[in-house]
């Protein structure tokens, strides 16, 4: 591994106590059309700016500049679609090419600097074409999970107002076609701007045809052919980038704005640093473009840092088989997967000795990274075991764009400890706090904090709505960020990350987290995954019920599973957690982002009025559990 000789013990201290200093010099591994000679600004306290006096552009630093420095023919993209069984490659310079058209196309709609454009696409390649057009205009993309429902579509297109919607005509699922041009239909009506232009690419297969809906429509290929190559426009660093719909408690999504330059610095250090990812490298990220994940790490990071990005278009199960990801590292020569955890539990479930592994090389394979949520300890070691390589977890949220605790491969790599996302990034000042905002000792759980100002690449405001951003965030522990997850940070100052804070259960007056029962439980050999949730108990407040989803080829009955589960929970957390229930299921249900839906699994066992999340991958899940859940 190319690590720098810095020691990550001397880069955090540098972060804290020479944060102006230690930003700066990040900040000139990127092409600025003014450099900046001040870090952070807090003019505007308690909003942040970072390099408040630089200027540039996030798309010339992705694309125009490796082509400049003589890299044009490396491969920018690689586009591997298990659904269609294609492979797209793209050079730089086509992908520049590809780029500056669409910008042309978008200019020639009338975008430009500041406007809004909606990305309603589905994994292919062109999402990240359309995210870095807009990026090369400074116009403010905001992208919408491909296959979200119509109203969460219309919600989106109300609070961003934008110049223009990019479509395609569906997206493809393992066993169903998913018609978008319907569902952009019906999002305009409600929004009430039915005449919006719509620029669509065209895919085979699909039943809807733009004409049939009496759409605004621009065919995205006929425009690309027409357009004349856009450059790139100066933008000040604190200009938005784009903004990205995260769940809000309310149901109003909450818009977090991230900014062009601080974005550009934190990705680009993390590429080196955290992921020891170079130019030239190959990184593949299977997650996708509508979450933050498919931001940072699928379009900006890995071309910020001059590597081949790979995009896939499928499942780690079902296309065909659990060995897809295995095939992909070896075909294309991956050096590091990023992925959730939920997508290895599943090639687990139905490979539990990863037999199909062995009839794939992946000699090139260094890393495997895991975020979105917690590492259970049992998947960790797995993951381990099978593909013999470091597998390491991080944790960090939509808000923060970013890894706020991690492992930094590209510095000194630390020694791994299943359970823990390990230490705290630069810039990131971590503490633990209680109900009442006082540090607590070491190995105590609390409210997991930020202290202000957050690095460079987080969150800089919520769309159109700065004063929602403090309540949201700033106002429950002043002077910090609060997450609103609970953990521990243990005497070698290793973070433990045990969920949000409303996951934190309260039988007979003891607080337990729901994910340190959920630890234990995943431990049992017969378990594939598994939700802890507390629900409403007369007698004592709340009481923890564990619903587990078994292996492939296990066979044990319930009352057996259940009395091995309630010894096991009792030998290692004791008889204070009073877990007596487990209730086997065929499935959790899950976001698409591989998040376990307990609050609304909560919800529902408690009998009050739940909502079913938009971001929920299969519905019909959520209706075979409420027997078990109400039971």
């Amino acid at each position: 591994m190319a690590h720098n000789g810095t020691s990550y013990q001397d880069e955090y201290q540098r972060s804290i106590d020479d944060p102006e200093g230690f930003w700066l010099e990040a900040a000139q591994a990127l092409d600025w059309v003014v450099a900046p000679q001040q870090a952070h600004s807090d003019v505007d306290a308690p909003l942040s700016r970072w390099f408040p006096d630089g200027e540039m552009n996030t798309s010339y630093n992705a694309l125009d500049r490796h082509v400049a420095a003589g890299r044009g023919d490396q491969i920018a993209l690689i586009h591997d679609s298990a659904m269609r069984e294609t492979i797209t490659r793209y050079t730089y310079n086509e992908l520049l090419a590809a780029v500056a058209s669409f910008a042309g196309v978008l200019r020639a709609q009338g975008v430009g600097k500041g406007d809004r454009v909606i990305i309603y696409l589905p994994m292919i390649p062109e999402a990240a074409i359309a995210m870095l057009a807009a990026a090369r205009l400074g116009a403010i993309h905001s992208v919408v999970f491909g296959g979200f429902a119509a109203s969460e579509l219309a919600m989106r297109i109300k609070d961003a107002a934008p110049k223009v919607i990019i479509t395609t005509s569906g997206g493809l699922e393992p066993n169903r076609k998913v018609e978008y041009l319907p569902t952009v239909r019906e999002a305009l009506e409600k929004a009430g701007v039915p005449a919006l232009p719509v620029v669509i690419k065209h895919r085979d297969g699909f039943a809807t045809q733009p004409a049939d809906l009496g759409f605004n429509a621009v065919d995205w290929d006929t425009a690309l052919a027409a357009a004349v190559p856009a450059a790139p426009v100066t933008l000040k660093s604190t200009d938005p980038l784009y903004v990205l719909y995260t769940s809000g408690t309310t149901g109003t999504p909450k818009g977090v704005v991230r900014d062009n330059g601080g974005h550009a610095v934190a990705l680009l250090w993390t590429m080196a640093n955290l992921y020891d990812i170079h130019a030239g490298d190959i990184w593949w990220t299977a997650s996708d473009v509508g979450w933050v994940v498919g931001h940072s790490y699928i379009v900006y990071g890995p071309l910020l840092a001059g590597a081949t990005t790979l995009m896939y278009e499928g499942k780690p199960v079902g296309t065909p088989d659990a060995g897809a990801f295995w095939r992909v590292i070896a075909e294309h020569g991956v050096k590091a997967l990023f992925t959730a955890p939920t997508a290895i539990r599943a090639i687990r479930k139905m490979d539990p000795e990863a037999v199909l592994l062995k009839k794939y090389s992946l000699g090139t394979l260094q890393t495997l990274f895991t975020a979105g949520e917690r590492l259970d300890s049992d998947t960790y070691h797995w993951a381990s075991r099978v593909l013999e390589v470091p597998v390491v977890d991080h944790w960090w949220q939509t808000e923060t764009g970013w890894g706020i605790v991690g492992n930094p491969r590209g510095l000194d790599p630390l020694p791994i400890k299943a359970g823990s996302p390990t230490l705290p990034m630069p810039g990131y000042q971590l503490e633990i706090v209680d109900g009442m905002g006082v540090p607590v000792g070491a190995g105590e759980e609390g409210n997991i904090v930020l202290r202000l100002p957050l690095p460079p690449g987080t969150l800089t405001t919520l769309w159109g709505d700065d004063q929602r951003f403090v309540d949201s965030y700033l106002s429950a522990f002043t002077g910090y960020y609060a997450t609103g997850d609970s953990g521990y940070v243990d005497q070698d100052g290793y973070v433990f990350v045990m969920g949000r804070t409303d996951d934190v259960i309260n039988v007979a007056g003891h607080r337990l987290s729901t994910g340190a029962i959920e630890q234990v439980v995943g431990k049992h050999p017969a378990v594939a995954e598994c939700a802890v949730i507390g629900v409403a108990d007369v007698l004592k407040g709340q009481k923890a019920v564990g619903y587990i989803v078994l292996k492939s080829g296990v066979s044990i009955t319930q009352e057996q599973l259940q009395l091995e589960l309630v010894a096991l929970v009792r030998k290692e957390i004791g008889p204070v957690a009073d877990f007596r229930k487990a209730i086997i299921v065929d499935a959790l249900p899950k976001t698409r982002s591989g998040k376990i839906l307990r609050k609304t699994m909560r919800q529902i066992a408690d009998g009050n009025d739940y909502v079913v999340p938009s971001t929920i991958e299969d519905s019909s899940v959520i209706e075979a559990l409420i027997p078990f859940l109400r039971g």
